[in-house]
């Protein structure tokens, strides 16, 4: 049997012709930036986070580079995240001219460690990115009251948790700013590049608008040093289609990340604990596994495509060479060295879930 990652093919057959009615229509409009696609699909999407305004971008990577810049962050200043991510968290603090601070990851959730938050910060510091990764939200309570204490920003990387909650909150409305990816494979994915910001700051929302479009109050009229970071019309017409379906996308991920765990359960691997009154959006199907580089032979072998998400901690990178790193981050490591991503989309069926299922059994027997 062969498995892939994740299946283009098959959404697709679910979703592909109103897919190109919306297309069509924004072709046949003439109006391919921000024009009325865009200004619709930043309303539905505010809606579905529960927050007041969204702003669509080119990236997730934008969204958390011009979120920064609006909450001020600059040159001299220190960000606090996690080394446990993917590499745009920490290159969009350096596109600022702030330095990334690491600190160490909770080796059950693989979330930031949020008691070791506050011995990272230092009167530098001006912002907390915590990241909801795989789909599941970082523990936003205590990171908003250290926040608050310390007078920072905190800016939430959703970039991976469409449809999650955090205590019956959405991702992304929690904290100042709530950073968005629509990468193709997200689980709300654009067939481009595409991201978005969200907040219920009116102020913060002005300064967004601003930055993403080159910092124009009106055509030719710049009040700020802007950047060129618009989602264009086609993207957010098929967002718009995508989002209408993502409820049920994220109950189906929930699904199949159940029979996985029923099939998994007493296994030697390590997955994600989802803390209480928190919901997984299950984004990616991660466990631990201390042969993980056999285990990933195996199911390529039979067929089975995996993937590593990440194998190289940020701060072992050359990018981020001489950043800071607050303590040790031993768990960080730890991880990096053992999680394995499963497949995982909507349009898994069970008999290739418990194919998975059993061949990682024959694997671990």
């Amino acid at each position: 049997m062969k498995i892939g990652f994740f299946d283009f093919t098959r959404e697709i057959s679910a979703i592909g012709q109103d897919v190109q009615d919306a297309v069509n229509k924004v072709i046949c409009s003439g109006r391919y930036i921000l024009g009325k696609q865009l200004q619709g699909f930043e309303d539905k999407f505010a809606c579905f986070c529960s927050v007041g305004r969204a702003v669509g971008v080119a990236s997730g990577t934008d969204a958390i580079f011009l979120g920064l810049k609006a909450l001020g962050v600059g040159p001299g200043d220190e960000v606090i995240t996690t080394a446990h991510t993917f590499a745009a968290t920490g290159l969009a603090i350096l596109y600022t001219g702030a330095k990334p601070v690491f600190v160490d990851i909770e080796k059950d959730s693989y979330l930031i460690d949020v008691t070791l938050i506050e011995k990272a910060v230092t009167a530098k510091t001006k912002a907390i990115i915590p990241v909801h990764l795989y789909g599941l939200c970082a523990d936003m309570d205590p990171i908003m009251d250290m926040a608050a204490f310390h007078g920072l920003s905190v800016l939430e990387d959703a970039c991976q948790a469409h449809g999650a909650f955090y205590k019956d909150r959405p991702a992304g409305s929690i904290g100042h700013i709530g950073a968005f990816s629509f990468y193709p494979t997200k689980n709300l994915g654009a067939y481009g590049d595409a991201g978005a910001i969200v907040t219920n700051d009116s102020d913060l929302y002005e300064r967004l608008t601003l930055l993403r479009n080159y910092g124009q109050v009106d055509k030719y009229h710049h009040e700020a040093a802007g950047y060129n970071s618009r989602l264009d019309e086609i993207q957010a017409a098929i967002l718009s289609v995508k989002l209408d379906h993502l409820k049920d996308w994220v109950k189906k991920r929930q699904e199949i990340a159940s029979r996985y765990n029923e099939g998994l359960g007493e296994l030697d691997l390590v997955r994600q604990k989802v803390q209480p009154g928190c919901t997984h959006a299950y984004h990616l199907y991660v466990l631990a596994c201390h042969d993980r580089d056999g285990l990933q032979a195996f199911l390529k072998e039979r067929g089975i495509d995996t993937l590593i998400h990440y194998p190289v901690p940020l701060h072992r990178q050359k990018a981020f060479f001489g950043m800071y790193v607050s303590g040790v981050l031993p768990d960080t490591e730890l991880r990096a060295g053992q999680v394995l991503s499963l497949p995982m989309h909507p349009w898994l069926q069970d008999h290739e879930i418990d194919y998975v299922i059993d061949c990682i059994r024959e694997f671990l027997a």
